[in-house]
């Protein structure tokens, strides 16, 4: 059967009159015989029967008349449905994203993609780097924002920043006064970082190893404003992304330039490089793509 068949059935069905239906359907006599046919020599037999006079459904046409309508109503649902998919007035996106990203600028994005297109339900997974990665890679979002992952024949990257690691250090700290610090002055105080597996963390160990720097740890924690409020109580300092930056202030802690070694990550849009992204992702990617602003320091010397 198909959709033109089952919709010249139905009209000659509810009108009774092969005029009315040709008038409905915009066909003529002919075209609409000819289609009748076809779907009684599909299925194999006569669903009318037909006289000068008058219409009449045969016991196999009145079985087929409310399936046919239960058919022809969930196309046209299913028709209207994917046209607002694709016009982006109904859908939904699963995003994944690190938790420096998640917690900073991804709410104002968010908002922004909100108010072009308020019928999209979108999904946050706010999860670390790591996760983000691998739910991009089993497909169980279309988008994550994560720093760049090695080399990758799975994923596909656009570029959004770099992101350069600044000193955290409590407001109060001597250290606060300053313009920059290095890393040798930075590990005076105690440290506070991210725990294992945190890509964080093993950037931070990995890059200091390769310039014969030893990252001792005081205090560790799984998340980011943990980090920042102990900082900022005065149990040690740390380093985090620039992405953080207001998030510390907002904690009560002071970010500083970090230097010798400057560390720094791209950060980019991840989705897989095998499939094609929906409608609603593709929206929401070039929103953040278009959006980011790449974190900055006050001015130097300046407290915020």
């Amino acid at each position: 059967m198909t959709v033109k068949q089952l919709r010249a059935f139905l009209a000659v069905a509810q009108t009774l009159s092969f005029t009315q239906a040709c008038e409905r359907l915009h066909l003529s006599q002919p075209a609409l015989s000819l289609t009748i046919k076809g779907l009684e020599d599909t299925l194999g037999g006569r669903l009318l029967n037909r006289s000068t006079r008058s219409v009449r459904l045969t016991p196999e046409g009145e079985t087929l008349l409310p399936l046919a309508k239960r058919l022809l109503a969930d196309w046209d649902n299913t028709e209207e449905m994917l046209r607002q998919r694709f016009t982006l007035r109904l859908g939904s996106v699963a995003v994944a994203a690190m938790p420096s990203f998640a917690g900073n600028q991804l709410p104002a994005l968010l908002a922004s993609f909100r108010q072009r297109h308020p019928g999209i339900n979108v999904t946050v997974h706010d999860v670390i780097n790591e996760d983000v990665i691998d739910m991009v890679r089993q497909g169980r979002v279309e988008l994550g924002i994560a720093f760049e992952p090695e080399a990758s024949e799975t994923l596909w990257v656009d570029p959004l920043f770099v992101d350069r690691f600044v000193a955290v250090v409590p407001a109060d700290s001597p250290l606060a006064d300053r313009d920059d610090l290095d890393w040798t002055q930075l590990l005076t105080q105690d440290f506070i970082t991210l725990q294992r597996p945190s890509m964080v963390r093993r950037m931070l160990e990995r890059r200091l190893a390769d310039d014969g720097i030893s990252l001792a740890v005081a205090f560790e924690s799984h998340q980011l404003t943990t980090v920042g409020r102990m900082v900022a109580d005065g149990l040690g300092v740390s380093a985090v992304p620039s992405l953080c930056i207001d998030q510390m202030h907002e904690l009560g802690a002071r970010c500083l330039p970090l230097h010798s070694p400057i560390i720094e990550r791209p950060v980019g849009v991840l989705s897989p490089r095998t499939g094609e992204l929906s409608v609603a992702a593709q929206a929401l990617r070039n929103v953040l793509r278009d959006g980011v602003t790449p974190p900055t320091l006050a001015t130097p010397g300046t407290r915020r």
